[in-house]
């Protein structure tokens, strides 16, 4: 049997940066939550936020090591599985990918050894304004990363030479590029949506067990609250997202709603023939 490499080399792909984006949606929010717990614990000195971060900060780091080695292997894959496109736009693609690493990668990975390593060793202000700019890191790592996959849905800035390969004509238009905002936006809020609900669902676990109760209470009021704001938020986003790719990709939302007038039409038949 014949196999489609284009076909595998899909669902390789597929499966790569769907295990890798777990980690990133995580731990964006996460790092924020460890900025407002350490904060609460500086300003009220209240011993259960001191807890709550020794806790967090360990899965904390689990996840961002996990969320490197697999965005590592995600980057390959642009070469290995998609050469030609990566040929053609790697004038565009590469710089923006490049100022992810530069920019933010390398402040969160020298600030995460503080972080982990620095209590005790540094003034708790540091350890404050390390953990800040650590969460500030993973705010510029999403921006450079949708900006990168914002561009590949809405290109513009750019030309194409003579050899078929696109060059950038102007960096601010490849940037902020007509779907950029709105990506970039529910993407961190799907992310401190996400830190919400893990955060919460162990608070809620260990009230059930009856285990740590005064800091689970602390965790699921933090995370209903944020939940509570977030929420509503990531709706009005998506619709605004939404309306923005009818504008853009017409074609992307009339395949989507193919696909949901099938699912409809097979779902009738089905009960007909019952």
């Amino acid at each position: 049997m014949d196999l489609d490499p284009i076909l595998l080399a899909r669902i390789q792909f597929a499966f790569t940066i769907s295990f890798h984006i777990v980690f990133p949606a995580f731990t964006i929010g996460l790092a924020s939550f460890l900025a407002v717990v350490e904060w609460r614990w500086l300003a009220t000195g209240d011993e259960r936020f001191r807890k709550l971060y020794k806790f967090w900060v360990k899965i904390f780091a689990v996840a961002f090591g996990m969320g490197v080695v697999s965005g590592v292997v995600m980057s390959y894959q642009f070469g290995t599985n998609w050469s030609v496109f990566s040929d053609q736009v790697g004038n565009v693609i590469g710089p923006l990918l490049g100022y992810e690493v530069l920019t933010a990668f390398f402040l969160e990975a020298s600030f995460l050894g503080i972080m982990l390593f620095g209590w005790g060793r540094v003034s708790p202000r540091m350890h404050f304004a390390s953990t800040c700019i650590v969460a500030i890191g993973t705010l510029i790592s999403a921006f450079w990363i949708l900006s990168a996959n914002s561009w590949m849905q809405t290109p513009q800035g750019f030309e194409i030479g003579p050899d078929g390969r696109l060059f950038p004509t102007d960096w601010l238009e490849v940037i902020f590029n007509p779907s950029f905002p709105y990506r970039f936006v529910h993407m961190v809020t799907a992310a401190y949506l996400t830190t919400a609900f893990v955060v919460g669902g162990v608070g809620a676990f260990y009230l059930w067990r009856k285990r740590h109760e005064s800091e689970a209470r602390v965790m699921l009021g933090m995370a209903v609250i944020m939940a509570a704001l977030v929420a509503p938020l990531q709706v009005f986003i998506g619709d605004l997202h939404g309306l923005n790719t009818l504008e853009h990709q017409p074609a992307k939302v009339a395949d989507g709603r193919s696909l949901r007038d099938r699912a409809r039409c097979a779902a009738a038949a089905f009960r007909l023939a019952r």
